[in-house]
């Protein structure tokens, strides 16, 4: 087994640099993503002997590793391009938002005796990451001081969850535009599934989206030079310091809304949102995260622990879909509005811009990808403010 931590670095580092590649030139593993992907190989390789569930690495990369890159992605986000997902997909992720409070917020109550004293806690992290992507799964977690053990669990089953997730919604416009197609619907008029995006047709749809937004999480859009490391270094710590700091002076506030706010306030300062490789870093460093948490996932820790788990990501996932689409088509939005709503909230933009890309509605993966960045922001927020709820009322 390799338990030098500089080694097991290398093994992680190779593990997202293959999940990468995977989905750059595999279709099979663009629809996964690598963020899942790397998840998936770092849990072989932990529950295989190579690397070891527990290492100081994954300590370094839990703590202010994931920290940097929440606050690295959270400087690419303008609030005024939020505008450009306009009412209609910003009310269809709004539902899908609320959906997922509503979903883990039952889910508490209905397994807290299964899952025991943190279940608040993994309300609060399955709310934020079901609005806002993996990234938030962690910012919440760390700041709520998840036990290791139902951590890994909760990640494996949100993986599992987010995977199944991302099938059911490339399939509902689908089928239900088959239901259709004897009356008129908006879904009829939708390119055919993906299969114009295999490959040039993927690479053609995404060169169409503005680099801002696309190439912020895969490429720096222009030189990435030394005075950018710099200023990015000295931001990046600087709001670590900052948000710790308030986190003490000002508790029990979380620290991590004070990351979150200084971030998202910087942000808005051209020459700060300006600095190259902001998005790429900071995508690189979650990706690496999140495969270390794939490596924390042993099989016998989750098992120990118990399907609760995956009852209480079934039931959040279950209930966000119901009422995002039930609802959702109730007040009149359309289905493939709703489905690239679902996905920036519960797998973050990249997934909204795979779903947008591999169904072919190139129309909806600018705001869908706005939206995702949206819960970024926002997922945090409502997150902890569900386990505050949630930890006064079966605490």
């Amino acid at each position: 087994m390799i338990t030098d931590p500089t080694a097991v670095f290398c093994v992680l580092a190779s593990c997202v640099a293959l999940a990468i590649m995977l989905e750059l030139h595999t279709k099979v593993f663009r629809a996964l993503g690598s963020a899942l992907v790397g998840i998936l190989l770092g849990m072989v390789l932990s529950n295989t002997g190579v690397i070891p569930g527990e290492s100081p690495a994954y300590d370094f990369l839990g703590g202010p590793a994931v920290s940097a890159g929440i606050i690295l992605i959270l400087l690419t986000v303008d609030v005024r391009s939020v505008v450009q997902a306009g009412p209609t997909m910003l009310a269809a992720f709004g539902i899908g938002a609320v959906g997922s409070a509503l979903g883990a917020s039952i889910s508490a109550w209905l397994l807290a005796d299964a899952i025991g004293p943190e279940t608040w806690k993994l309300a609060g992290q399955y709310t934020a990451t079901y609005t806002g992507g993996g990234v938030n799964f962690a910012a919440v977690g760390k700041e709520l001081e998840t036990s290791g053990d139902l951590f890994a669990a909760g990640i494996a089953a949100d993986v599992m969850m987010t995977a199944i997730w991302m099938a059911a919604c490339l399939t509902v416009p689908i089928l239900f535009a088959a239901r259709g197609r004897g009356g008129s619907t908006d879904e009829e008029t939708s390119p055919e599934p993906a299969a114009v995006t295999e490959q040039a047709g993927a690479s053609a749809d995404a060169d169409e989206a503005p680099p801002a937004l696309h190439e912020m999480l895969y490429s720096s859009v222009g030189a990435v030079r030394l005075q950018d490391l710099g200023l990015m270094a000295a931001v990046v710590l600087g709001t670590l310091w900052a948000s710790d700091w308030l986190g003490t002076v000002l508790d029990p506030i979380p620290g991590v809304l004070f990351l979150t706010t200084i971030a998202l306030v910087l942000a808005q300062i051209p020459a700060i949102r300006g600095i190259q490789g902001t998005g790429v870093i900071g995508n690189y460093l979650v990706l690496i995260f999140l495969a270390s948490n794939g490596a924390m996932s042993v099989i016998a820790n989750i098992v120990a622990i118990g399907p609760p788990i995956v009852y209480f990501a079934l039931i959040t996932v279950s209930i966000h879909g119901v009422v995002i689409f039930g609802f959702g088509r109730l007040v009149g939005l359309d289905l493939k509005t709703l489905a690239v709503a679902s996905q920036a909230a519960v797998g973050g933009p990249a997934s909204a811009m795979a779903l947008a890309t591999a169904r072919g509605y190139t129309d909806r993966l600018l705001p869908g990808v706005a939206v995702g960045l949206l819960g970024y922001a926002a997922g945090n927020y409502l997150g902890l403010a569900v386990a505050a709820v949630l930890h006064g009322m079966i605490g």
